[in-house]
């Protein structure tokens, strides 16, 4: 949130030729964007660390032709941060405005705000509340009375657990005002399809990959989070004339022993009854 924010940051993204998305979210996320000509819409996008969060909102923006901006969150220690804050130059003070009023006054656009269970301090989302309210306004000193323009839409993503540090719970006031998305990691076939698409491995080094990667996943002894972007840098290391097993280390950032030491505990391959049977398509 830099003061050269202005109208060339509100583009509309390119759409991911190779990015899937189930149907089912599919199909909800377009009634999400049917709704928000007429009524106001938030959504929170919940689900593992790496599955492909704000690649959705991205792939949203792109799809239905919205100008995008995102906003990191943990950037915020104060109230009406998002807004702008008081600068000093020359020994006076003056109002330096964000682009996030640009935004929200944006027809259409949508508003990304990141990992919004980690500001520096939690009194920094208390103007969200009003902004993502029925009535979509805030007043500020400095600016006025700001209203949300028509059709914008708000995205939340979180990653929540003990093991994202600097996180919170968030408030449940909040939470309150947004629908919820949950992801997931995608099926096995459709990861190993978006592997061979974006990082160019063969068939049987994509397989190998996803089958030792779920087995991880699944593992009910010791289970590892392996993110869809993790997949993704192993596979580009293969690629590049890495075995699997170097990828893995470096990619996940383990010693050889420890990760030998994991995969005699698992399976090489993973049943497909432990997959999710939902159906995923092209977004």
């Amino acid at each position: 949130m830099s003061k050269d924010n202005s109208l060339s940051d509100l583009l509309i993204p390119e759409k991911d030729l190779n990015y899937f998305l189930s149907k089912e979210i599919i199909s909800n996320l377009d009634r999400f964007n049917a709704l928000a000509a007429n009524t106001p819409v938030n959504l929170l996008v919940v689900g593992k660390q790496g599955c492909g969060k704000s690649s959705m909102v991205k792939q949203f923006a792109a799809r239905h032709n919205r100008p995008l901006a995102t906003f990191q969150v943990g950037i915020l220690s104060e109230p009406g941060q998002l807004f702008g804050e008081l600068r000093l130059k020359d020994g006076e003070t003056y109002y330096q405005q964000f682009l996030f009023p640009q935004a929200i006054t944006t027809p259409n656009c949508v508003i990304h705000l990141e990992e919004i269970n980690r500001p520096e301090h939690p009194k920094a989302l208390n103007m969200l509340f009003s902004i993502l309210s029925d009535d979509r306004q805030a007043w500020l000193d400095e600016l006025g009375s700001i209203s949300v323009a028509k059709g914008v839409i708000f995205f939340a993503t979180l990653n929540e657990g003990e093991e994202f540090t600097g996180t919170e719970l968030l408030d449940a006031a909040l939470r309150d005002r947004f629908y919820v998305v949950s992801m997931d990691y995608l099926p096995m076939d459709i990861e190993k399809e978006v592997l061979k698409r974006k990082t160019g491995v063969g068939e049987e080094e994509a397989q190998n990959i996803v089958s030792i990667l779920n087995n991880l996943r699944h593992n009910t002894k010791m289970p590892i989070p392996v993110s869809t972007r993790h997949s993704l840098m192993i596979s580009k290391l293969v690629n590049a004339g890495a075995t699997i097993k170097e990828a893995l280390i470096f990619s996940l950032q383990m010693s050889r022993e420890a990760l030998e030491a994991i995969l005699l505990t698992v399976q090489i391959e993973i049943g497909e009854s432990e997959i999710s049977k939902n159906v995923y398509e092209l977004y």
